[in-house]
């Protein structure tokens, strides 16, 4: 996963690359599928990126990943199946990150660097694969009803992570305050948007910048700690 191109690790295709290994030398048919599987992902989430969900097809799907129709039904019922698959792999790579970030720092660590860590690791993992942040932050609304609940569960995914933050915060900091249910959804949703807006309008790259923003936001309603220029 090491080798980052424009589009990221997610959405790298076998476009022009060769095949597998076919006759006597040909690999063991669990890595044979994993890697048919791998591939599938990946060119699902290239194609949408380029081409928007509703215009894409299984042809493109199968073009990209350098594998036949049939692989491509072996492994899953339709393309919204496929896309489904790809974006839960690419959220579950993105939150192992993120929970790995705040796990790794020292045990003396503040909570705020605890957070501002988890942050900035989420940022990055977005800033380093555009197609995959274009592909959730934009194009899953537009890829049905079930794509759209499956972006509202990862957006819960952030709320549980900002609420057990705080729960444990909370216990070392006797003055910030308790906060309703909806203050942790509050302050997902406003992350989102900050982050979509960027991401709507080319500026990817950039994501890493708003870390002070997202960090802020949080410890004013969670800290009530002022906003600092």
């Amino acid at each position: 996963m090491a080798d980052i191109g424009p589009r990221g690790t997610l959405a790298r295709t076998h476009e022009g690359k060769p095949g597998l290994p076919r006759g006597r030398n040909r690999l063991p048919l669990r890595a044979v599928r994993a890697s048919h599987l791998e591939r599938l992902l990946r060119s699902v989430i290239a194609a949408v990126a380029e081409a928007s969900y509703p215009a894409v097809t299984v042809a493109d799907i199968v073009r990209r990943a350098r594998v036949s129709r049939a692989v491509f039904y072996a492994h899953f019922a339709d393309k919204e199946d496929c896309f489904l698959a790809a974006i839960g792999e690419g959220c579950r790579l993105m939150f192992s990150r993120v929970v790995s970030a705040a796990r790794a720092q020292p045990a003396d660590a503040t909570d705020e660097q605890v957070l501002r860590a988890a942050c900035r690791t989420f940022l990055a993992f977005l800033a380093d694969e555009p197609a995959f942040a274009r592909v959730f932050y934009v194009d899953m609304l537009t890829a049905g009803p079930l794509a759209v609940e499956r972006f509202d569960a990862g957006l819960r995914q952030f709320v549980d992570l900002n609420r057990k933050w705080h729960e444990r915060a909370r216990a070392r900091h006797l003055g910030w305050p308790a906060v309703p249910g909806e203050a942790y959804l509050a302050l997902a949703g406003a992350s989102t948007e900050l982050v979509r807006s960027m991401v709507r309008t080319g500026q990817t790259d950039a994501l890493p910048s708003l870390e002070e923003t997202i960090v802020s936001l949080h410890l004013a309603v969670l800290a009530a700690r002022p906003w600092t220029a």
